[in-house]
């Protein structure tokens, strides 16, 4: 401890007692609320290095996946109400048939990934600069405090630093949701083999309407967990997505209901939706519910919507 900081805390402690409870009250609500902004600022240097390593590791996964596709790039012409597909070196162009369709769709990932990595690399480098900054510009308010216990003084009794409960709250919820994250949970152990989809947060999923769900959480960076065991009184259940909303940290639940013209699914279905709403996880409040026949499939903007809606 310098002695700036030594003769400062001297004179507010050790004053006369009828002054002395009200200045070391002031004192200790400074200290408090300095150290609560320095915690503010290290919880998102903390954050984007934490995010910094998952883009290294997300960067690095999609490399490799890229170098399993076929060579070339994929581009899509459409005549009429017909849509046709060309694979392309840069130079030429090749025209595929539908019998190709695989390779159309390998060549569209292709594409996905390549702007995604573009993208997750753009990312990287930014938050490269805000830690290169961080790192050799932030802590000069703190050294000014330090050096100059008169300024200190004058600052005591100032409450600008209502910040603080706000600060709190927003930190609060941060480290929670991050520790949900990264907290493991009981997972379906039903049907193993029918978990074929894999998808952007590296869960593997039942279908591909599971598949567009995720991805689409995922790209709004909305925290959630695929198939988490719930407990609904003497029943265990596992709903498709658990969801944590980014701003309150209220849990919903997701379900997506995606054979609505089997009527031996259908039966199924309306009893779960009754089991959730017995134990008060209503729908369309903390219960979402998505539905889909093979006439009607669930759409990419049905999703977004809902999203948007419930979270954004």
């Amino acid at each position: 401890m310098d002695l700036g900081w030594g003769f400062f805390i001297i004179w507010w402690l050790f004053s006369p007692q009828s002054a002395r409870r009200k200045r070391r009250k002031q004192f200790y609500a400074f200290i408090t609320n300095i150290n609560l902004i320095k915690e503010e600022l290290f919880t998102i240097y903390e954050q984007m290095l934490v995010r910094r390593q998952w883009l290294e590791e997300k960067i690095k996964s999609i490399e490799t996946q890229l170098t399993t596709f076929p060579k070339g790039k994929i581009s899509c012409t459409r005549n009429g109400n017909y849509t046709k597909w060309y694979q392309s070196d840069g130079h030429t162009s090749t025209y595929l048939p539908k019998k190709e369709r695989k390779l159309a769709e390998q060549l569209a990932m292709k594409g996905y990934l390549s702007l995604l990595l573009e993208d997750l690399r753009n990312e990287k480098k930014a938050i490269d600069l805000y830690v290169q900054q961080y790192d050799s510009h932030v802590g000069q308010a703190e050294r000014f405090l330090q050096e100059n216990a008169d300024f200190r003084e004058l600052l005591s009794t100032y409450s600008y630093y209502d910040l603080k409960t706000s600060l709190q709250t927003s930190k609060s919820l941060e480290q929670d949701i991050q520790e949900w994250l990264n907290t493991p949970y009981r997972k379906n152990p039903y049907f193993p083999e029918q978990l074929t989809h894999k998808t952007l947060s590296d869960y593997c999923v039942r279908s591909k309407s599971e598949a567009i769900i995720d991805m689409a959480l995922r790209m709004k960076q909305i925290p959630f967990r695929y198939e988490c065991e719930l407990t609904l009184g003497e029943t265990i259940v596992y709903p498709d997505f658990t969801v944590k909303h980014p701003k309150t940290g209220q849990i919903y639940y997701w379900e997506h209901f995606g054979r609505m013209d089997d009527s031996a699914y259908y039966h199924k279905a309306y009893h779960k939706l009754q089991l959730y709403t017995m134990h008060e996880i209503v729908p369309s409040i903390q219960l979402i519910t998505t539905y889909e026949t093979k006439k009607h499939p669930l759409s990419v903007e049905t999703v977004d919507d809902i999203i948007n809606k419930y979270f954004c």
